[in-house]
Parts: C-alpha cells; structure tokens; sequence
C-alpha cells in the first residue's frame, strides 16, 4: 500500500506544478479512462449475461440476488474470522 501512496503523492506534486489549464486536460484524460473502463466493465457484463442466456437458465429475481449477496457476505465474514 506505501507504494501506491508514494505514487499517489509524486502525481499529486507533479500535479501542483502544472498551470491550471494542463490540470483541466488532465482531469479529462482521467475521465475518458474512468468511461473507458466502465465501457470495458459493462462489455464483460454484457458478455457473460449473454453467454448465461444461451444455456437456457433462468434470471434470478432481484430477492434471489440478494439472498446470493448476502449468502456470500456471511460466508467471507465467516472465513474473516480467526
């Protein structure tokens, strides 16, 4: 964890040195890949839902899905413990 703090500390100081023009282009590069990885993050998603469907099996309903969450909550709590 240090290091990425490290690494976060260096951008932050490059950061300061750029005029604030630069740091708005920045900070739109920074959101066309936070977009591009939603769109890469939803393209999987869409994926498997569609390789899902193809097997026939039915959608769960929105109380299945979160019994599934909880279920798997409980059981890293569990595993958590010592």
């Amino acid at each position: 964890m240090a290091k990425g703090s490290n690494q976060m500390r260096t951008l932050l100081d490059k950061l300061d040195q750029l005029p604030p023009e630069r740091v708005a282009e920045v900070e739109n590069f920074v959101e066309f890949l936070a977009n591009k990885e939603r769109d890469k993050a939803l393209g999987d998603f869409l994926a498997v839902a569609d390789a899902v469907a193809k097997t026939g099996v039915p959608a769960l309903t929105p109380e299945e899905i979160e019994a599934e969450i909880k279920a798997y909550r409980d059981e890293r709590r569990r595993a958590a413990r010592p």
